[in-house]
């Protein structure tokens, strides 16, 4: 079963057995996270529309960069429903244990969405699939920029 968020100018599906995170939207933030069982988490943020989805992206990897000093990162772009998405996929050692990282962004006719998803390398090839449906729900979701 899926369940529905659809707040903040904000909507995608989500597996129903994932745990829904609003505390950034209770902060007055446009963001929302959702985790996965065993620690995956996928996240989006609303940005302004006149916001360089390029800049948000660079700015979330150097983040990463601050917090992870073997971090290693690719540019990356890909096609959703017809509509491009830019970022980064990114690896990184959290204790011990190897992790990947991609962020997305993309514009929208009323906003910038910023996708971040990470997970262990372990899970992440059985969460990944999730993540893609995930993102793709959210550019469904979105009108085209003008």
């Amino acid at each position: 079963m899926t369940a529905i968020f659809d707040k903040l100018g904000i909507r995608f599906s989500y597996p129903d057995n994932w745990t829904l995170d609003e505390s950034e939207a209770l902060e007055g933030n446009r963001a929302v996270s959702v985790y996965s069982p065993e620690g995956a988490f996928w996240a989006v943020v609303a940005h302004e529309p006149d916001v360089s989805p390029e800049e948000l992206a660079a700015t979330a990897l150097a983040t990463m960069r601050g917090q992870y000093d073997e971090l290693d990162a690719e540019q990356a772009e890909e096609s959703v429903a017809g509509r491009q998405l830019i970022g980064y996929d990114m690896n990184f050692y959290c204790l011990d244990l190897t992790n990947t990282a991609i962020v997305r962004s993309f514009r929208a006719s009323d906003a910038v969405f910023v996708v971040f998803c990470q997970a262990e390398d372990r899970e992440f090839v059985d969460v990944e699939p999730i993540f893609r449906a995930l993102t793709r729900s959210l550019v469904d979701s979105t009108s085209p920029p003008d």
